[in-house]
């Protein structure tokens, strides 16, 4: 093991897995010299059919924002190939990009996109919270026949965390519970999960077991994971970065109510930005997302029935 960067444990993915397979390419943005001209849905379409036909493409959008330019692209043809051509074509296509507030990059660049993504049959979608996520989720991702999306939280790039140096795979759709707790369960996506063992720690010192669960894969779903650790614990928060309304916290809040209802104690609590365009202003910015005084906060209110 070493301490390595979540961006050098990105490029030790891409560089292992296309020394390993040379129909592996890359495309993007300034990706090998500065200068590529910007074309989002240029860069997916010609990835979709370069897929089609015998390669698997890692396509760089640099902000998770520009999903909705490669909508077509991703939902209509990437996602459809394989039930379209009745199991005979697939699309191994790799789609990385970034998510998240609180980095001062206004409205337009500051989006978390991921349950739109979500929300489209027959693609996958990522969410990797350290280093070592990421490294084993993309390498994972590269290998499978299915189009991914991979988000990544843009404050990440510089974390810093421990990887080893042998190669390893984090399968898709197997969820980890960071810490075994007793008294509440908080489910978390991405650079949520730091805000919620943040919250752990604080509920620690007021005598608050709380179990965290890194979702890691929100396309496939974990839901065994999730369910029992609800089902023991008989409360939980969900937290993601995406919009409240209709997000991943409403999909997965419905699935412990459907599957873990006679166990509950209280309400099942999802925790989300708010409905808002993201500002510009630093101040207002901060107000958007969910923060670990607010886990809490909801936490104790749920321990002591206060809702």
């Amino acid at each position: 093991m070493r301490e390595i960067t979540w961006s050098t444990a990105v490029n030790e993915a891409i560089a292992e897995e296309m020394r390993n397979d040379k129909t592996i390419i890359l495309m993007g943005e300034d990706v090998a010299e500065a200068g590529t001209p910007i074309s989002e849905p240029g860069f997916v379409g010609m990835a979709v059919g370069a897929a089609m036909t015998g390669t698997r493409p890692i396509v760089d959008l640099m902000f998770g924002d520009f999903i909705f330019l490669v909508m077509d692209q991703l939902a209509n043809q990437a996602a459809k190939q394989h039930y379209m051509s009745g199991g005979k074509l697939n699309v191994p296509m790799v789609i990385r990009t970034n998510m998240g507030a609180t980095r001062r990059s206004a409205a337009q660049h500051s989006q978390s996109l991921q349950a739109i993504v979500a929300h489209i049959p027959g693609v996958k979608v990522l969410m990797p919270s350290t280093p070592y996520e990421v490294k084993g989720l993309l390498k994972a991702a590269i290998r499978d026949d299915n189009p991914v999306v991979i988000f990544e939280d843009k404050l990440s790039y510089q974390m810093k965390g421990m990887v080893p140096e042998e190669e390893y795979i984090i399968p898709l759709g197997q969820a980890n519970i960071l810490q075994a707790g007793n008294d509440i369960t908080l489910v978390a996506t991405s650079s949520m999960v730091q805000v919620c063992e943040e919250a752990a720690e604080v509920l620690r010192s007021k005598n608050i077991s709380a179990e965290i669960i890194d979702v890691r894969s929100i396309v496939p779903l974990d839901e065994q994971t999730i369910v029992d650790s609800v089902k023991k614990t008989s409360r939980v928060i969900v937290v993601d970065e995406g919009h409240q309304s209709y997000g991943i916290t409403s999909e997965i809040v419905s699935r412990i109510s459907e599957q873990a209802f006679y166990y509950l104690d209280a309400p099942p609590t999802r925790m989300g930005a708010m409905d808002v365009p993201i500002p510009f202003s630093p101040v207002l910015e901060d107000l958007t997302v969910p923060t670990s005084k607010q886990v809490v906060a909801k936490a104790i209110d749920l321990i002591n029935n206060n809702f």
